[in-house]
């Protein structure tokens, strides 16, 4: 970049280079398995090690979830695509090539609505083109650029990627943050993706600084602009916050250097995630030194009509608005109800059994607060759903208090893997009839004559110390609410 600009207002200019892995059970051009694998260099064969002579056969099902991605993001799938060589060396990648989409991959001209605070903006896709994984590398004894040596592990090779390129339509790392989140919560509805594996994930972002000057009232950049700005790409980056955290370094580190009257160099930087740093790898690479051309071993591909033929689930946006329709929630709750498809279905069972409130309170507030405290999925306990029915159906039917419900029954079901009958059996949580409920009320009246005046005295906060002497005589098995209104009337006498 130019020092004429560094005396000028800067905006940031972002774009995106998601790399997804598939969810597919074999590889993308063999029958090796995608599943994780104990040791090391196990779940390989001739293909995915670049052998001589080994040919590549196409993964049907990757090629399916990749023409659902292309539906879910409103993209085109072209009549007609096919397979390239990508050329360059690197020790992760056997073949010293990569088979990849070029000039025709399997989706184009996509979007992604995405919600950034309050506003809801439209991220477009330029492209979504299949590949195969490299393998994996682990440095010892250091990171990247200071290493003892590095191992490699070739079972990741071959394993199905989608890689999403948006357009440069980001301002500020914590719009890509909010757009990798839209983006893993559609993939995952799809059954696409597997956000607990590793390395399911990976980013790669472009940035550029360009004058303010040349941002256009409706956020448009000129492309002459983009032309002039050097490009730094950041790769190794796994994780939402973590591309917030490398943009805004690497972000501040450019505006630095432009401050100082110094150039930004065009080159690809590395995530170090452990020292919170970006460090130069090499000059970036121009599209003509990775020497495209053709895979011979692969005819080309003719999949356009399967968008109309394959069928997607309801996607997040149209599912969370069905729910405050048909269920009368919050945008809150239905946000939080259709985090995940499981979270969804999982409510969905229970609102067909209970009122939709009750149901939503016990799914959003109780059960997703208790996982997340515990580290937990609800594909944790989504095999335990009737007994989930359970404990709601017993607070529905006021045979124990929601109070006990939560804090005791659910806490021990999730800790110890009890039933709610057994708990409450085992507890002695079962409601205290009307007749010990009144007595207690009784007692707790003449034994605290104190607070008797001072709520007489309309120091109304009384009220809850003498609730507390009820439900400590009732062993906290009466009803709080029930309570106050007990001592209520009974001090209105």
């Amino acid at each position: 970049m130019s020092q004429q600009v560094q005396g000028e207002d800067l905006a940031v200019v972002i774009g995106l280079e998601v790399h997804v892995q598939l969810e597919t059970d074999t590889k993308i051009f063999c029958d090796c398995p995608t599943e994780p694998a104990e040791e090391p260099n196990t779940h390989t064969c001739p293909v995915c090690l670049g052998l001589p002579g080994a040919l590549p056969v196409l993964n049907e099902a990757a090629v399916e979830a990749a023409v659902k991605v292309g539906k879910a993001l409103h993209a085109d799938v072209p009549e007609e695509t096919d397979f390239h060589r990508k050329n360059y060396f690197y020790p992760d990648l056997p073949k010293g090539f990569q088979i990849t989409q070029y000039d025709a991959p399997i989706c184009q001209d996509g979007e992604l609505e995405v919600s950034v605070g309050d506003q809801r903006r439209t991220v477009g896709i330029s492209r979504a083109h299949l590949e195969e994984d490299p393998g994996s590398l682990q440095h010892v004894g250091g990171s990247i650029d200071d290493a003892d040596y590095t191992l490699v592990d070739y079972n990741r090779a071959g394993t199905p990627l989608m890689e999403i390129v948006t357009e440069p339509d980001f301002r500020g790392p914590e719009e890509v943050r909010a757009f990798l989140a839209k983006l893993e919560e559609v993939l995952e509805y799809l059954g696409a993706f597997d956000a607990d594996r590793d390395g399911s994930l990976r980013i790669d972002a472009n940035i550029s600084m360009v004058p303010e000057s040349e941002v256009g009232d409706d956020g448009e950049i000129d492309e002459a602009a983009l032309e002039d700005a050097n490009r730094t790409e950041v790769k190794n980056i796994s994780s939402h916050s973590g591309a917030e955290q490398a943009l805004a370094y690497e972000v501040t580190r450019q505006r630095n250097s432009i401050k100082r009257g110094r150039d930004v160099q065009q080159e690809t930087r590395h995530w170090d995630e452990g020292r919170g740093v970006t460090v130069s790898m090499r000059a970036k690479e121009a599209e003509e030194d990775y020497r495209y051309f053709r895979e011979a071993d692969l005819p080309p591909l003719r999949v356009s009509h399967w968008k109309e033929k394959l069928e997607i689930p309801e996607l997040p946006d149209a599912r969370r608005e069905r729910f405050r329709e048909e269920y009368g929630l919050s945008e809150e709750a239905a946000s939080k109800l259709t985090s995940t498809k499981q979270v969804a279905d999982f409510y969905e069972n229970v609102a067909e059994a209970f009122d939709p409130d009750l149901a939503a309170t016990w799914v959003a507030d109780n059960l997703l607060g208790e996982l997340n405290y515990r580290d937990m999925a609800i594909t944790d306990v989504d095999d335990r759903l009737a007994e989930f029915h359970r404990l709601v159906e017993l607070v529905a039917d006021e045979e124990i208090t929601a109070k006990n419900a939560r804090e005791v029954v659910l806490r021990t079901m999730l800790d110890e893997g009890d039933d709610p009958d057994t708990v409450v059996e085992r507890e002695g949580l079962g409601k205290t009839g009307e007749d010990e409920v009144a007595q207690a009320v009784t007692e707790a009246i003449d034994e605290n004559p104190d607070a008797v005046d001072d709520y007489h005295a309309g120091e109304d906060g009384a009220i809850n110390f003498l609730v507390g002497q009820v439900m400590q005589k009732t062993g906290g098995s009466a009803d709080p609410g029930d309570v106050n209104e007990l001592l209520r009337a009974e001090l209105a006498q």
